[in-house]
């Protein structure tokens, strides 16, 4: 009699064997090493075979639940009728084909780190996921996987048993939409439950392969995120989350800026399981707008700070010097005879000597120090945490390093020093007292031709 129900139960495909069913080739490969038994070779590949008694497991414990095993690379070779009765293809459709015939391309991301890295999968685990049914249309499932391995140890497929679960919406084609939008977008989402360890991600991959790996379940934040330290950005982010505390802000990560939004997952009862993490490329963005900061703050011409950059500088700047009580310089500078230049020699040369001025400028100043077109060819220099000492033994320097340019016309610089405090304790009154002493040194040069007019006199004789 139980024969009969085996019988009955057999999937086409299948034959009846005294340990249970088992596929077509797989029998019939039997049968062979039977009659022809060819060595230790023949014996391995026969021990390789899926077992027999955990595929007949998958047939007989539940005729309502779906069995679709597969292999390491995504192969089926096992869909039995509940599975034909579930998701609408016939056994013939789908042996031989790959799982994604029947997963939304949203949970191929998790399902291509199943199959890179199995030990991910928790065979106690009972959880909710999407399958396609031939009709295009999204069947929700409760999903249980079991590894499948050989009499040695290795693995050789996965079985997946999935029974169909009640959804609120198990059509919506605008929920598709969606999902397939932000599959497109440079965009990740990722969870992560409440020991920090990724448990799905999903999006785009190509554009955040550098910063993000593309197989992340089973890694702990640190890993997934490359951070040591529990107080790096932005692992420190997750355990504020695991707080119920989101937390959204800039990260910069191998020569690209993330938008990254961390916050807390709940489940429907609202209870806090873990964390929502989103990473959204804004690099181009904010090359645009560190552009577009960059013209409105500094000189086209010069490519030096403008006036209005050196000014919010130099404010900031005696505001610290209030509180550390460390001095700092301003230089005033004014490019000698800019008008004789033009008239003489053309406003390109006009404008070469102004670029000239502010190469020396630049080469003769830090890093951190700000220097300015201040307006026309006036300049500006700021020097941190300086005294008068080095104010005018840095104006020095600019002087002999024009002097010493090759380049034609020769070049002049009049210079006026203010050192804070001393001179003033705020921006107008450090730039009085610096354009005072600017204005005493050029009415202080000798009168006569410029070094300009010098060399264009020395041009028309010759």
């Amino acid at each position: 009699m139980l024969s009969l129900v085996f019988l009955r139960l057999c999937p086409p495909g299948f034959v009846l064997s005294l340990t249970g069913f088992l596929p077509l080739t797989v029998a019939r490969a039997a049968s062979v090493h039977r009659r022809f038994p060819t060595g230790k070779d023949s014996s391995s590949k026969m021990q390789s075979l899926p077992p027999v008694n955990l595929l007949l497991d998958a047939f007989l414990s539940d005729p309502d639940e779906a069995a679709v095993a597969f292999g390491p690379d995504g192969t089926i070779f096992l869909w039995n009728r509940a599975a034909e009765a579930l998701y609408g293809f016939l056994e013939l459709e789908m042996i031989g084909k790959s799982v994604a015939l029947f997963h939304p391309l949203y949970e191929l991301p998790s399902f291509e780190a199943l199959l890179y890295n199995p030990r991910l999968l928790d065979p106690s685990a009972d959880g909710l996921a999407e399958r396609l049914n031939k009709s295009g249309s999204r069947v929700s499932v409760r999903v249980r996987q079991t590894l499948i391995r050989n009499s040695q140890g290795e693995m050789l497929g996965i079985l997946e048993r999935a029974r169909r679960a009640p959804t609120a919406n198990p059509g919506s084609v605008a929920e598709m939409h969606l999902r397939l939008l932000v599959e497109q977008m440079p965009l990740f989402f990722w969870t992560a439950d409440k020991d920090l360890r990724i448990t799905s991600h999903w999006g785009r991959s190509a554009s955040l392969a550098r910063s993000f790996p593309r197989h992340p379940v089973g890694q702990t934040v640190h890993q997934y995120l490359r951070c040591r330290e529990d107080s790096e950005t932005p692992v420190k982010e997750h355990f504020l989350a695991l707080r119920g505390i989101p937390s959204r802000f800039d990260y910069a990560s191998r020569n690209r800026v993330y938008d990254l939004s961390i916050e807390p997952h709940r489940d429907p009862d609202g209870i806090l399981i873990g964390c929502i993490g989103t990473a959204l490329d804004v690099t181009e963005r904010k090359k645009s707008e560190e552009e577009i900061r960059h013209r409105a703050t500094h000189d086209g011409l010069t490519g030096l700070a403008n006036y209005r950059e050196f000014y919010e500088s130099l404010e900031r700047e005696v505001s610290r010097a209030g509180r550390t009580h460390q001095p700092f310089t301003l230089l005033l500078l004014d490019l000698d005879d800019l008008k004789s230049i033009n008239d003489r020699f053309g406003h390109l040369a006009g404008n070469r000597a102004l670029n000239r001025l502010a190469r020396v400028m630049k080469d003769q100043c830090r890093a951190t120090e700000v220097a300015a077109r201040y307006g026309g060819d006036e300049f500006a220099l700021l020097l941190l945490d300086a005294d008068g000492q080095r104010g005018h033994h840095v104006a020095g320097r600019i002087r002999t390093a024009l002097r010493l340019q090759t380049d034609s016309p020769p070049l002049s610089v009049s210079i006026g020093l203010s050192v804070y405090p001393e001179d003033g304790l705020s921006a107008t009154e450090l730039l009085e007292a610096a354009d005072k002493r600017l204005y005493q040194n050029k009415k202080s040069r000798p009168r006569g031709e410029s070094p300009a007019d010098k060399q264009h006199s020395r041009t028309a004789s010759s």
